[in-house]
């Protein structure tokens, strides 16, 4: 009983490596936020690009958005966790300190919500993450998969469902109000833009520039 327990325990603590490696090769087929939210009546619009295909701006805002420190953590960034967690504390309104890898592994290997479970599968899907593929390839996954609208996942398919047109035809301006909408893209009007999605995208251009000149994000991105 002992030695099927064990056993089990392995298989668990395997599979995921497993599914890590393979990750570098394939996107997803699909999600537990995409069929959570399928069954909760929302549509499924998902068109996986691959990496060439993939704006390299859209990889620019995001960090520019999400997590300035992604060349430099290791897949944790403790400052920024820290500093979500004072402001907690406080009362504060603040975004969270995920970093991009941790909003990736929740969305890959995870579900949506704040339990303990749901944070440990999360952080030891991240430290695979980190582990066995790219920084680069950890921002084409997000950029496939995540949620961008109302039942829209990737950045193909927001493309296409706000303005009409493919991925790689969108300016930087409309990437970034894409970008701007995340983490919580059902909250946002993206195309006709709320004030705060302008407000937010101006921001992340700003960012983009800004960052243009870390070396280690440029050999991660370039």
């Amino acid at each position: 009983m002992l030695r099927k327990f064990i056993k089990g325990i392995l298989i668990i603590l395997i599979l995921p490596w497993v599914y890590g490696i393979l990750l570098n090769f394939i996107y997803p087929p699909v999600t537990i936020t995409q069929i959570s939210n399928l069954l909760a009546g929302y549509s499924l619009r998902r068109n996986d690009l691959s990496s060439e295909e993939i704006p390299n701006y859209a990889r620019w805002a995001l960090v520019a958005a999400e997590d300035q420190n992604f060349a430099q953590h290791k897949g944790f960034d403790f400052d920024s966790m820290k500093k979500a967690f004072e402001n907690n504390q406080k009362g504060k309104k603040l975004r969270g300190g995920s970093t991009i890898s941790q909003q990736t592994a929740k969305n890959i290997f995870a579900w949506q919500g704040r339990t303990y479970l749901r944070k440990a599968v999360e952080a030891y899907a991240t430290f695979i993450l980190e582990t066995v593929t790219s920084k680069k390839r950890i921002l084409d996954l997000y950029l496939n998969s995540v949620e961008m609208g109302k039942g829209v996942y990737g950045i193909e398919a927001a493309a296409q469902y706000y303005f009409k047109k493919e991925a790689n035809q969108l300016t930087d301006l409309e990437i970034s109000k894409i970008i701007a909408a995340l983490p919580s893209p059902k909250r946002y009007n993206v195309n006709p833009a709320s004030s705060y999605i302008n407000k937010r995208a101006s921001w992340i251009q700003r960012n983009v520039r800004n960052l243009k000149g870390n070396t280690e994000l440029k050999k991660i991105l370039e």
